[in-house]
C-alpha cells in the first residue's frame, strides 16, 4: 500500500503545533502551585509572628525565620498594633506572575496585655 502525498509529515506537524501548547499549560500549572505554595508560607509566617507578638518578642524577625530561606527576601511584613501581615511573591520562570499570585496572610495576637 502506498501513502497519501498529503498525509507526509502530518505527525510531525502536529507534534510542533503541540508543544508550545504544552509548554504554555506547563508554566501555568508551575505558577498555581507556586501562588498555593506562598498562601501556605504566608499563613504560617503570620503565625509564626503573632505568637511572637504575644510573647513580647521581635515579631518581624519570628515570621521572617518561619519562611523557607528562598521566600525570606520576597517576603513583606507589616506590624500593626497586635496585627501582623505577611506578603509572599513566588518567584517565577515569568516575573509579572509573581506580583499577581502574591499571597498576603494576616494573623492577630489578641487584645493588649493588661498592665
Amino acid at each position: 500500500m502506498r501513502r497519501l502525498d498529503g498525509e507526509r509529515g502530518q505527525a510531525s506537524v502536529e507534534l510542533v503545533a503541540l508543544l508550545p501548547l504544552t509548554l504554555i499549560i506547563g508554566v501555568g500549572i508551575l505558577a498555581v502551585l507556586s501562588g498555593r505554595s506562598a498562601a501556605g508560607q504566608a499563613a504560617a509566617a503570620a503565625q509564626a509572628g503573632a505568637m511572637a507578638l504575644i510573647q513580647d518578642t521581635e515579631a518581624p524577625d519570628a515570621a521572617r525565620a518561619a519562611l523557607p530561606p528562598a521566600a525570606r527576601d520576597a517576603a513583606t511584613i507589616r506590624v500593626r498594633g497586635r496585627r501582623i501581615a505577611v506578603t509572599v511573591r513566588p518567584r517565577t520562570i515569568l516575573p509579572f506572575l509573581g506580583d499577581a499570585l502574591a499571597a498576603t496572610a494576616s494573623a492577630h495576637a489578641g487584645p493588649e496585655p493588661a498592665p
